[in-house]
């Protein structure tokens, strides 16, 4: 049953849900910085500085994520097919 169809439509939904996911994730950092980085600075020991860098490398790093594990192989599979 797992056919290139199948494959590239469960990669589709996949794209869809972590897109999502990294929305909400981007809107919550604009959103709740106050009260997000104070809880953050005093469990890690951060200062704002670093958190806004940690906050900025996490959506990369998850964007990232998404365009080579979902996005890259869906197209390729939709080329294929």
């Amino acid at each position: 049953m797992n056919t290139i169809q199948s494959i590239g439509e469960f990669l589709g939904w996949c794209s869809v849900i972590n897109l999502g996911i990294l929305i909400v994730a981007a809107i919550a950092v604009v959103l709740f910085r106050g009260p997000v980085s104070s809880i953050h600075s005093k469990m890690f020991d951060l200062d704002n500085r670093d958190l806004s860098r940690a906050y900025f490398q996490y959506l990369a790093h998850y964007k990232i994520a998404i365009i080579v594990f979902n996005i890259a192989p869906y197209f390729a599979l939709k080329l294929m097919s």
